[in-house]
């Protein structure tokens, strides 16, 4: 749970099932740990319950982190209420697992003593200044997650409680020698195989499919052919992109934004920066000291870059004789900054203290901040009052939109009359095949809602992008139902072809294995592919040809292991001559294999103990009433 409050850190320890199951214990929120909720239980584990506001914000943040992984592509799988319905049962199942985890914790005798916990807090980094425990900055991280002192501290109990069943169970796997060694082999194997493929396209022309044959496919499979539920619509849209090319704009007005907005366009000045550098240690007198005793010396006339290159600690700089860069206003430190740009040319500063030492900072040059030409800045200029205007424009039509669609919801004729815009239409479509310019999850709950639908009222508006409005409603509906014959004849005719020319490449492969089982048969009359040394992840060589060459046994001393593979397009005969050793197996090969091994291990672990407490819990899962 601490993971959660350090930005952007994440322990050595926090990884595998370990991290998915403690992170889980975040999903849950607070609300289980502030008393008793009021709200009905969606599961019952051994009479703990589990509320619905811990699901539904569980489901909310493993949603958002979903989102992040997946990105746009997240917003077409939302649009699935099936898909989303898997995920919230997933995060059900995650909660009622801990639950088990922390009844087993308990019933164990595992406790979490009070300074246990003040030492975890003092102890954690993200509430420490200057690596000293801040109470002001805990207190004020607190605030800013939301949370109160001793809800927190309930929070770290139940965490740390359930690390120490957790720790023990993932922490104790381990894998043998003898395990990683023999994975490592049958991995890092090779075999020598000889094959010959035959491709079902030549054996089309000699197959004919009849209709009767087609009709009897389509009535034994209808459930292959069923059409999902379409829509067409009519919609009116707003776009700020659209209306600001409608907007003309004077070149008096463009110049005089120009000259009262001059400090847009105005460059900063900038200023070549040197510096000698006097890193912090732990005794910070003596580091004061030092950097005093080098303004001591500049004053006493010394040079400043031969002080930078015996006094610096920054050598790389020093080097240099203290030059770094040109700097602009605010980016460098706050204190750094300020002395630099009080500074005279050729001047130096008293001694600065920054997180990063003790500087003495000293002024090379300045550049001067120059204002752009309106020349070169015009077309910006226009192209900012284009837009300023047609947001301007945007937010009155957008109130009219969502008025007039709202008050006259049988129709988008008076309220295009209203915007001055045309009304446009869609091709029919499904769920998974929505207009690309409208493939938002909103804009797709929106078009099947039973708003729109079933009552085929206006839709409420639809934000599709930033400044990027629709209203829509339907114009025709298909619902969800089974494709006639006469639709699908065509492909259901080339299937069957298909499927009869598989079944002839088949009876071919039959013939050219009882012809190499023959030991007066001469192999060589056949075209085959010779291929040494295949691995498991060869490329060069169909996947399905792969994965049966590394199924079939050894071959006898001598002898010729032979199989049939089916192919995309065809089957194809493949003998095994050779099974060769792996190679180059060494310390490092069978560490990495270890380090794959156990979290795999610990894994298995995991899941056989929260199947080992289900099995023994009392779980009940209330139906809504």
């Amino acid at each position: 749970m601490l993971e959660k409050i350090r930005e952007g850190s994440q322990g050595v320890v926090a990884k595998g099932i370990l991290v998915l199951v403690i992170f889980s214990f975040a999903f849950a929120g607070v609300s289980s740990y502030l008393g008793t909720s009021t709200d009905l239980p969606v599961a019952i584990v051994n009479g703990d319950e589990v509320s619905t506001s811990e699901l539904e914000q569980a489901f909310q943040n493993e949603r958002s982190r979903i989102e992040q992984q997946l990105g746009d592509m997240f917003e077409t799988l939302a649009a699935d209420e099936n898909y989303m319905a898997g995920i919230k049962q997933s995060v059900l199942d995650k909660l009622v697992g801990d639950k088990l985890i922390d009844q087993a914790a308990f019933a164990l005798g595992l406790r979490v003593s009070d300074e246990q916990i003040k030492q975890a807090i003092v102890s954690e980094p993200a509430f420490q200044t200057d690596g000293v425990f801040d109470n002001n900055r805990y207190q004020a991280v607190l605030r800013q997650l939301g949370y109160q002192a001793v809800s927190f501290k309930n929070m770290m109990r139940v965490d740390m409680t359930r690390r120490q069943l957790l720790s023990a169970l993932v922490g104790s796997e381990f894998a043998l020698e003898g395990e990683a060694k023999q994975l490592a082999e049958v991995q890092g194997q090779t075999r020598d195989i000889r094959f010959l493929t035959i491709d079902s396209n030549e054996f089309l022309t000699e197959n004919t499919v009849t209709d009767e044959e087609a009709q009897t496919y389509y009535d034994q499979h209808q459930a292959q052919y069923l059409s999902p539920e379409k829509v067409s619509l009519e919609y009116l849209e707003l776009n700020v992109a659209d209306l600001a090319k409608e907007v003309t704009t004077s070149p008096e007005e463009v110049k005089t934004y120009y000259d009262e907005h001059k400090k847009q366009y105005q460059t900063a000045e900038k200023r070549l920066a040197a510096h000698i550098l006097v890193n912090k240690t732990e005794d910070a007198a003596a580091d004061e000291a030092k950097a005093a005793a080098i303004v001591a010396k500049l004053a006493a006339g010394e040079s400043f870059e031969a002080l930078a290159k015996t006094d610096s600690d920054d050598k790389f700089s020093g080097e240099q004789g203290g030059k770094l860069d040109w700097f602009e206003p605010g980016v460098m430190d706050a204190d750094f900054d300020k002395a630099l740009f009080s500074l005279e040319k050729g001047a130096y500063s008293d001694v600065v203290s920054t997180e990063f030492g003790y500087h003495i900072v000293k002024l090379l040059d300045v550049q001067a901040g120059q204002l752009a030409a309106f020349a070169d800045v015009e077309a910006k200029i226009v192209a900012q009052l284009q837009e300023k205007k047609a947001l301007d424009k945007f937010y009155g039509l957008q109130t009219k939109l969502a008025d007039i669609s709202y008050e006259i919801p049988d129709t988008l004729a008076d309220a295009a009359t209203a915007i001055g815009a045309s009304i446009k239409t869609t091709e029919l479509f499904d769920r998974n095949a929505v207009p690309a310019q409208f493939n938002q999850t909103e804009f797709i709950k929106a078009a099947f809602s039973d708003q729109v639908i079933a009552s085929g009222m206006n839709s409420d508006v639809i934000e599709i992008a930033p400044n990027h409005i629709l209203v829509v409603r339907m114009k025709e509906h298909q619902t969800a139902g089974t494709l006639s014959f006469s639709t699908v004849k065509a492909s259901i005719l080339a299937r069957l072809q298909q499927d009869k020319a598989q079944e002839a490449a088949l009876a071919k492969a039959a013939e050219y294995m009882a012809q190499l089982k023959d030991s007066a048969f001469d192999a060589s009359s056949l075209s085959l592919t010779t291929q040494a040394k295949l691995s498991r992840y060869s490329q060069d060589v169909d996947s399905g040809i792969v994965a049966k060459a590394f199924q079939m046994p050894v071959p006898a001393v001598g002898a010729v292991s032979i199989d049939t593979a089916e192919l995309a397009s065809g089957y194809a005969i493949v003998l095994l001559d050779k099974v060769n050793q792996a190679e180059g197996i060494n310390d490092n090969v069978l560490d990495a294999m270890k380090q794959r091994l156990t979290p795999q291990y610990s894994e298995a672990d995991y899941r056989g103990l929260i199947a080992s407490l289900k099995a023994k819990a009392d779980i009940e899962y209330p139906a809504p009433e």
